[in-house]
Parts: structure tokens; C-alpha cells; sequence
């Protein structure tokens, strides 16, 4: 229950040390201060691939992406988003490429190795979370980009305009928004974040309410921002991730970046169910609600 008389806590610099942490008492804590700036917002054309290029400097960057059989669309994310920057061929924005298998059982290992990927193979894996981290310390690059390996439709601006806010304005942590049609319908997908990730950030961490895709695949950081927040299991990983950036850096500290429009598999309801309860429990775990079930 969320309890509306505990006095409001500050995200950031400034907050109390961790006030949701191993020392809570259970008790919801809402995070609110109209004096913290919100989370900055890009538009498409904000990051071009000469100005992301200059400002990157000597700083290297790779990119990941956690995949389970996924090897119908592996090799389109790479051919299509990651091949025309990749050191020495591309633009030289991509320094390095790792694929982790997430305990696949179909050939996307095969194809994204004959894309170019380095892959790391996880057995008996299952795990986005654990994946993210696999390909976390796998990768050695000092900005590291995560993109979902299931999309159908990925471009050659999605790593500029992931970077972008981290190169050029020093941003913390991006997270791509964008639009996601379902059946036909222009908008109406990401279903888990419609119906309970943006809901829930609006009740617990209001500082965050701006935030348009917070189970976002696609998202990047600095490497020491990783290593810092580290990574939640299963697929509670991204809310996760988010709002332990938020307590640690401060929701300004984040940006967002559009990304246009995302098509990938619309699963069955029934397969979102696991997806939600990890959402569920990683965000209440923050808001200082620990006393769950075992997963």
C-alpha cells in the first residue's frame, strides 16, 4: 500500500543514502520532488552521424545484444544497425559487436557469427538479465549499447542516437522511445509497459513519469554506469537498471531519443506473464517492498 504521508524522498545527488535499501522497513516510499529536472527528450534529428563521430573522440563503444532464437532477425539487427558503423569497415562509431546465445535452440549463434559478431554462448540459459551482464563483461568498450535482437525493422541510426546524449551532452544512461504497432494498428504494442511498467512509475517513482519506453531493449550507458547499478535478473532487467540510474545519478541524468517506429514479434498474452511478474517484482523490490515470493 502506498503509504502517501511518508515525506518525499529526492532522487540523485542530495538524496538520502539508498532510503529504499536493505534497512527498509517495507513501507512504499514515493519518490517526488518537483525540483529535480526530469528526464531530456530527443528528437530524431538531433544526433547526426558526424556530430555523435566528433564527440566520441577516443572513447570506444560497443555494442550487445542478448538473443534466444532469434535467428531469423539476429542478422537483420546487425546487418542493419550495427555493420555500417563497425571499426574498420563502417563509420568507426562501433569499435565491437557481442552477440550473447542466450540457450538458444535454433542457429542464432550461426548467424550471427557470420554477420560478424563475436559470440558468447550461455547454457542452460533463459535469462535476459543474466545475458545483459554476460554481454556486459564480455564487451570492453567504455560506452556500451544494448539493442533486442528480435526487431524487424532496425536501422543505421539507432547507435548514433543511443550515443549521442552520452557523447556530445554527457548524459548518464539513454533509453530509445518510439512507436509500436500491433495488428495492423499503428500504436498499441508494448503491452507489459502500457498496462503495468507505466503505471507503476506513475504511483512509486513519479520522477521517472516521463520516461515513454521504460522496458526499452534498446538503451546505452557509460561503462562505469553498468558497473555501478549492475544488472537485475530475468526481464525485470531494464526497469531495473532504470530506476537504480535514477537513485544513483538522478532522473535528470537520463535522456531519451526517438528511435521512429519498432516492429518486432507480438507474442501471445500468455507469454507475457512471466515477463510482467519480473517487471512486477523488480520494481516493487525498489519501491521497498521485499517480502515476495520466491520467483
Amino acid at each position: 500500500m502506498l503509504d502517501r504521508g511518508t515525506p518525499r524522498q529526492r532522487i540523485g545527488p542530495g538524496a538520502p543514502p539508498d532510503p529504499l535499501g536493505a534497512g527498509s522497513t517495507g513501507v512504499v516510499v514515493r519518490w517526488e520532488d518537483a525540483s529535480v529536472p526530469g528526464v531530456r527528450t530527443y528528437g530524431e534529428e538531433h544526433f547526426d552521424l558526424q556530430r555523435v563521430l566528433d564527440a566520441k573522440g577516443l572513447r570506444r563503444v560497443s555494442v550487445c545484444l542478448p538473443a534466444r532464437d532469434e535467428e531469423r532477425t539476429v542478422g537483420q539487427v546487425i546487418e542493419a544497425s550495427v555493420l555500417p558503423h563497425l571499426a574498420p569497415g563502417g563509420s568507426g562509431l562501433v569499435d565491437e559487436l557481442v552477440v550473447v546465445d542466450d540457450g538458444s535452440t535454433d542457429a542464432t549463434a550461426e548467424v550471427a557469427r557470420r554477420a560478424g559478431a563475436r559470440v558468447v554462448s550461455r547454457r542452460p540459459g533463459g535469462d535476459k538479465g543474466r545475458a545483459m551482464a554476460a554481454a556486459f563483461e564480455a564487451s570492453l568498450g567504455d560506452v556500451v549499447v544494448f539493442l533486442d535482437a528480435d526487431v524487424e525493422n532496425a536501422n543505421r541510426d539507432f547507435v548514433p542516437r543511443l550515443v549521442g546524449p552520452l557523447v556530445v551532452y554527457e548524459a548518464v544512461m539513454v533509453k530509445g522511445f518510439y512507436e509500436r504497432p500491433i495488428n495492423g494498428e499503428p500504436s498499441g504494442g508494448g503491452r507489459v509497459t502500457e498496462l503495468l511498467a507505466r503505471p507503476l512509475i506513475e504511483l512509486l517513482f513519479p520522477a521517472l513519469v516521463e520516461v515513454r519506453q521504460p522496458l526499452a531493449g534498446e538503451t546505452a550507458a557509460h561503462r562505469w554506469v553498468f558497473e555501478k547499478v549492475g544488472f537485475a535478473s530475468g526481464y525485470g532487467v531494464e526497469i531495473g537498471c532504470l530506476i537504480d540510474v535514477a537513485r544513483n545519478f538522478g532522473a535528470e541524468s537520463i535522456a531519451q531519443v526517438d528511435l521512429g517506429v519498432r516492429v518486432h514479434r507480438n507474442r501471445p498474452l500468455g507469454e507475457l506473464r512471466p515477463h510482467a511478474a519480473d517487471v512486477l517484482r523488480t520494481a516493487l523490490e525498489r519501491a521497498g517492498i521485499t517480502d515476495l515470493p520466491p520467483a
